[in-house]
């Protein structure tokens, strides 16, 4: 079981190194950190020369924490560790906002967990409960490949949606799917 250290090891080495493509509206990034992250927690050089440490850093505070990826780790590392490839990949709550549409598209037949009122990508005490709700309800039923295999067939059909509406973004598809749909976290 992976630690959140080690998926955000994981992640600087998937983002990889400086990089700063014509068609991405991140603009440059290096570690997966875009500048404009960067310039929010006061770096002011170049991107080619972002510390490693800046970017955990970052990864920590707004990737990590803010949304609760922490605190999905504590039920499900390889929940977790999707949900915050995802957010690192679409903007943080992405990822969080994916798992909790699929519990509660995942959740019928049974009373173990009820519906999450609001879909928000902010994973607290009520996100909390169904994912408990689940894994109670569906441990002997592969729970975990289930809610995986759901929150990587939405991310699967938001970047098909990114791509139609932009096909510059296009440049990045394959890689998308490759990197992350194929290969979840």
């Amino acid at each position: 079981m992976k630690t959140i250290d080690q998926m955000i090891d994981d992640l600087v080495v998937r983002e990889g190194d400086y990089v700063n493509h014509p068609a991405d509206r991140g603009g440059p990034t290096r570690w997966g950190i875009t500048q404009s992250k960067a310039r929010q927690y006061g770096y002011t050089g170049s991107m080619r020369d972002l510390p490693k440490a800046t970017a955990r850093a970052i990864y920590w505070s707004d990737f990590v924490k803010a949304p609760g990826i922490d605190l999905i780790a504590k039920r499900s590392p390889r929940i977790a560790a999707e949900a915050l490839d995802t957010g690192v990949n679409m903007g943080a709550p992405w990822g969080v906002m994916m798992l909790q549409r699929a519990l509660n598209a995942l959740n019928r037949g049974g009373t173990d967990w009820l519906d999450l009122p609001k879909i928000d990508g902010d994973y607290g005490s009520k996100s909390d409960a169904a994912l408990a709700g689940c894994q109670k309800r569906r441990s002997a039923d592969q729970w975990e490949e289930v809610l995986l295999a759901a929150m990587n067939v939405q991310q699967g059909g938001r970047y098909l949606d990114i791509m139609e509406r932009s096909p510059t973004q296009e440049a990045f598809g394959w890689g998308w799917f490759r990197n992350r749909v194929l290969a979840p976290a």
